[in-house]
């Protein structure tokens, strides 16, 4: 059996409960995690992106002043932003169907019911790296593809645009174990 160390890779947890970034950073060291940042909301989050190479976060979608939402909208869309194409995995407690297209529509790569579980965020921290979205740029939105992995320009879905590499592309941080 296969698996993969975590080891290389800088998470940024962000949540305004400290439990929950616990638990979650808990999750992350048995998983192999050895460099995990925290913030405890979206604007002391993007400070932190400024200042520290990061290859994934995990972050909360209701939080205050700054929310989930507004976070990866302003990672997606502001200019000064410092990694427009960083894999976001949005939890939340609350995952009715608006709540997610709502995450979805600001440029979420993953999202991440409550209760959280080892295998969950596992997967969901594998899709971002071995699957990768790609990433689109319609009017409006610029994020990963909307509609699936599976998107054929020009069968309905927007066209892709040319994309750059993200600057540390996430599956080299990998290693994988054979055990």
């Amino acid at each position: 059996m296969s698996y993969y160390s975590f080891e290389n890779l800088v998470f940024l947890l962000v949540d305004d409960n400290v439990r929950m970034r616990k638990l979650i950073q808990s999750i992350l060291d048995g998983l192999g995690a050895t460099r995990v940042i925290e913030a405890d909301e979206g604007a002391q989050a993007l400070a932190l992106l400024k200042t520290n190479p990061v290859d994934i976060v995990m972050c909360d979608m209701m939080m205050a002043p700054m929310d989930g939402i507004t976070f990866t909208h302003c990672v997606r869309q502001d200019d000064d932003s410092p990694n427009r194409f960083l894999p976001i995995i949005m939890t939340s407690a609350y995952s009715e169907p608006d709540k997610v297209v709502a995450a979805r529509d600001a440029g979420v790569t993953e999202f991440l019911a409550k209760p959280l579980s080892v295998t969950a965020i596992y997967r969901r921290v594998m899709t971002v790296i071995e699957r990768p979205r790609p990433f689109v740029r319609v009017e409006g939105y610029f994020g990963p593809a909307r509609r699936g992995i599976d998107i054929v320009p020009g069968e309905g879905a927007p066209p892709l645009s040319p994309s750059p590499p993200p600057p540390r592309p996430v599956a080299n941080a990998v290693e994988m174990i054979d055990g």
